[in-house]
């Protein structure tokens, strides 16, 4: 098998809340700013194609989520259509190491086929969220709460 595998970790930074300080009776919100190695995962050059044409043709679920998750809203960066491994995920962050399905129709088939990719990519400490179409689209409030939570949790995992 043949996989691209950059040698090298990515820093990013992340911006972390800190308490508000009274100054001069205004409240100013400090950040603290924690640089961590974001982890890169070996994947089949091949899917790259394929994960930009993903990209261009994603689906309803993928760009109400995409809306909401994108440029750091949780002080992390998410990526859309990640080529990982031999696998393509529909949105993953380095920085923590989450990877976020989305499960429309057709995954009810390919349940022993999500099973193993998932396994797979846990194996390289990937923390995986799926949540299915209507979800996303009937219940975004809590899909977007269940992220948070994860997002805060892993942040803590990485110092």
């Amino acid at each position: 098998m043949d996989y691209h595998f950059e040698d090298y970790c990515v820093e990013s930074i992340v911006l972390t809340k800190l308490p508000s300080v009274d100054f001069y009776g205004f409240k100013k919100t400090r950040h603290k700013v924690c640089k961590m190695k974001n982890k890169i995962i070996p994947y089949n050059p091949e899917l790259k194609a394929l994960a930009r044409q993903l990209r261009k043709h994603s689906t309803l679920p993928e760009v109400l989520l995409w809306q909401h998750i994108k440029q750091r809203a949780y002080g992390v960066q998410f990526h859309r259509q990640v080529p990982m491994l031999n696998y393509i995920v529909d949105f993953y962050c380095h920085e923590i190491g989450l990877a976020i399905e989305i499960d429309g129709d057709s995954h009810e088939q390919r349940f022993m086929y999500d099973t193993k990719r998932q396994s797979e990519l846990e194996a390289y400490d990937v923390t995986f969220l799926r949540f299915s179409n209507e979800e996303v689209k009937k219940n975004m409030f809590s899909v977007l709460l269940v992220i948070e939570e994860t997002v805060g949790e892993l942040l803590g995992k990485h110092p």
